[in-house]
C-alpha cells in the first residue's frame, strides 16, 4: 500500500535530522508481554489506550501481537494475525491521521498489516527470523525499523557474548543496510535493540555510544521503556521504573535518538520538550 501525501509528509519528519524526536507509543495486544500483557486485549481497552497515547502526544502507535520478552512462547502466524489485524483496522478507523507501526518479525504478517492500515514495519529481528522480510519491505515501500538482536526471543538472554558490542552492532547495520539498499529500500530506521541479546553492561555501553549510529545518517530509535537494564541496576520492578525510563530516554535523545518507543507517552513528551528548549536557548 503506497503512502498517501499526508502520511508521506509525516514519514519525512522521521527522516529529518533537524526535527524534534518523535514518540512511538506501545500498544501490546498480547496476553504475556513483560509489562502490560493482557491489559489491551479487549477492543474498548485498546481503543482507549490508543486515544490516551495520541492525546498525550504520541506521533506513532506501535501495535504488537507477539510477545518478545525473553523466553516467551511464540504464537503461530495465524494466532498473531487474529490478534493483530482487527486492532490495526479499528485504530486506523478511529484515528485516520495517526501513523501506525506494526511490531512483527514475520513477512506475511507485515504484509497483511500494511494492507490493513499500518504505515511502518518494526522488525525486532532485523530480518534474521524471516528470510522474506527484506523483499517484503521493498515491495511494500514503507519505512522499516531494522533492529539488532543476538539469537531469538527464546534464547537471546541465556548468555549473550560480544567481543565489542558497539562494533558488532555497527557491523550488523552496515551489512544489512547494503542488502536493503540493493533491494531499493531507503526508508530505514535503526534500533540497537536494547535488551535483545545483551547483558546489562552491553546495554549501557550501547547507550553511551549511541551517537556512533549517526554515521549511517539514518534516524535512530531507542526502545528503553521499563526494561530490565533499569530494573536490574536499581533493584526495582518494571512498574516502578518510570523515573529510570525518563532518565535513559533523556540520555538517548542527547545522544541522537530521533524516536523514543515508550509505554508512557506523557513523560516521554516532556523529555523531548525540555531537551528541545535547552537546545534552542
Amino acid at each position: 500500500m503506497a503512502q498517501d501525501t499526508d502520511f508521506s509528509q509525516k514519514i519525512e519528519r522521521i527522516s529529518d535530522q533537524r526535527s524534534t524526536p518523535l514518540i512511538m507509543g506501545i500498544l501490546n495486544v498480547t496476553p504475556d508481554s513483560f509489562f502490560d500483557g493482557g491489559k489491551y486485549v479487549e477492543k474498548s481497552h485498546w481503543l482507549e489506550q490508543a486515544k490516551k497515547m495520541i492525546d498525550e502526544g504520541a506521533d506513532i502507535i506501535d501495535i504488537g501481537a507477539c510477545s518478545t520478552r525473553p523466553g516467551a512462547p511464540q504464537p503461530s502466524e495465524t494466532e498473531e494475525l487474529d490478534r493483530l489485524i482487527k486492532v490495526i483496522k479499528s485504530v486506523r478507523k478511529a484515528h485516520p491521521q495517526t501513523l501506525i507501526s506494526v511490531d512483527t518479525y514475520r513477512a506475511i504478517v507485515a504484509e497483511q498489516a500494511v494492507a490493513s492500515g499500518a504505515n511502518i514495519i518494526n522488525d525486532i529481528s532485523g530480518g534474521t527470523l524471516d528470510a522474506k522480510m527484506f523483499e517484503t519491505v521493498a515491495k511494500l515501500n514503507v519505512p522499516y525499523v531494522l533492529m539488532h538482536i543476538q539469537g531469538n526471543p527464546q534464547t537471546m538472554q541465556e548468555n549473550p557474548v560480544y567481543s565489542d558490542v558497539v562494533k558488532e552492532v555497527l557491523a550488523f547495520f552496515e551489512e544489512n543496510l547494503k542488502k536493503l539498499n540493493a533491494l531499493g529500500v531507503k526508508q530505514v530506521i535503526l534500533d540497537p535493540g536494547f535488551g535483545f541479546g545483551k547483558t546489562l553492561e552491553h546495554n549501557y555501553e550501547l547507550l553511551k555510544n549511541l551517537e556512533k549510529l549517526q554515521a549511517f545518517n539514518l534516524p535512530v530509535l531507542a526502545g528503553l521503556s521499563r526494561k530490565s537494564m533499569i530494573n536490574k541496576l536499581l533493584n526495582i520492578s518494571s512498574k516502578d521504573s518510570i523515573n529510570g525510563t525518563s532518565i535513559l530516554n533523556t540520555i538517548a535523545v542527547q545522544n541522537g535518538a530521533k524516536i523514543l518507543r515508550v509505554h508512557d507517552v506523557k513523560e516521554a513528551v516532556e523529555v523531548v520538550q525540555i531537551h528541545h528548549y535547552l537546545k534552542q536557548n
